[in-house]
This record gives C-alpha cells, sequence and structure tokens, in this order.
C-alpha cells in the first residue's frame, strides 16, 4: 500500500504519548511513547508520505479504546506483516482480557511449539499496541518480558485488565 494512504494523528491517552494511523482497510499503526513528536517523526520516517489525520474520529476511539479498559474497537486492524505475524498477532487477538499465556504457549497455539522465539519476535513486531494485545505474554515463569512500549506500561495494563474481573 503507497504510503500516501497513510492518515496519521498524535495525542495523549492514560499511557502517555499516542499515534494513531489508518489505511484505507483500517488501522496500521497504534505507538505510544513519551512523546508525540517523536512517535510521529518515526512515522514519517517509515512512510515518508504519510499525512496528517484531520478527522481525528480515529485518534479520538482509540485514545477512548485504551483509557476505557473493556470497551470495543470498532476501526478494522489492517496490520502489515508476513504470514507468521498474522497468526500470532490473530492467536493474540484470542486472548481474554485479564488472562495471560506465555510465549511457549503461544507458539504451541498457533501450532509452531519449536518457534518460541519467532512467537517473540512477532509480539516485539506488532503495529498495533493494545488493539493486538501482545501485553498479555509473558515468560514463561510469569514474569514480564520486553514490550515494545516500555514494561511499565506493560504491567499498566495487565493491572487494568485485572480490575476488569473484580468486583468491589
Amino acid at each position: 500500500m503507497p504510503s500516501s494512504e497513510i492518515r496519521y494523528a498524535v495525542g495523549q491517552c492514560s499511557l502517555g504519548a499516542l499515534l494513531v494511523a489508518r489505511n484505507p482497510a483500517g488501522l496500521c499503526a497504534i505507538s505510544l511513547g513519551d512523546d508525540a513528536g517523536a512517535l510521529a517523526a518515526g512515522l514519517r520516517a517509515a512512510h515518508p508520505q504519510a499525512q496528517p489525520d484531520t478527522d481525528g474520529a480515529a485518534l479520538a476511539q482509540v485514545t477512548a479504546f485504551i483509557d476505557t479498559p473493556g470497551s470495543a474497537l470498532t476501526i478494522p486492524l489492517a496490520p502489515r506483516g508476513t504470514a507468521f505475524q498474522q497468526r500470532v498477532w490473530q492467536a493474540l487477538g484470542q486472548i481474554a482480557p485479564g488472562h495471560t499465556l506465555s510465549y511457549t504457549e503461544l507458539a504451541e497455539r498457533i501450532g509452531a511449539p519449536q518457534a518460541v522465539r519467532a512467537v517473540a519476535g512477532a509480539c516485539a513486531a506488532n503495529p498495533l499496541a493494545v488493539a493486538i494485545p501482545c501485553h498479555r505474554v509473558l515468560r514463561r515463569d510469569g514474569t514480564l518480558a520486553g514490550y515494545r512500549w516500555g514494561e511499565a506500561r506493560k504491567r499498566r495494563l495487565l493491572d487494568q485488565e485485572a480490575q476488569l474481573g473484580r468486583t468491589p
């Protein structure tokens, strides 16, 4: 897909700076960080023809999705990746909020039990923070592993999701 078809917007959410990019098929990037300008610069470096999204509707919906755990995201997801990455990302989407898997369990779920490192690589390449919930994957011993958008954000997301299942 030509970069000129990518529209992006930056803002803030409860997890920090947020970049949301879409193409005609749907959301192609959701990035988190500390500096919205740096997120935009990174997208423009990869896609020089990407244009600012003056509508703002996608940014507003993704912000609400992140800031209101348990809410739905109705914009279609359109991540670009290899067939293997797509399989991993699809399996990630089947992990319910408040639940986690190990990288080993995820590899087994996709029928590639020997591909644990490749599964971890696909999680690291996930272009859609939170929408494709790679934060729900932990080391086999239950500890946090690296997270493209920072381990503190991963911990916060997991804690928020754990709260969803609790009653006062």
